[in-house]
């Protein structure tokens, strides 16, 4: 099973957070567990191929 990482806070009745792969799309949720769901569905719907322009982050080896 894949561990997918993410950021999140709660903004008054909202939680809000993002996948730290995709660091420019915030979603939210109403719960905790709601965002969860949510952030699963972006990292779908994201790495099917079908979305455009989706920005990835990496890692280099630097001295």
């Amino acid at each position: 099973m894949e561990k997918l990482k993410f950021v999140y806070w709660q903004d008054r009745d909202l939680w809000l957070g993002y996948l730290i792969e995709f660091p420019d799309d915030v979603m939210q949720g109403d719960t905790l567990e709601n965002l969860k769901e949510n952030l699963k569905e972006i990292h779908k719907e994201f790495n099917d191929g079908k979305t455009p322009c989706v920005r990835e982050t990496g890692e280099i080896d630097y001295p």
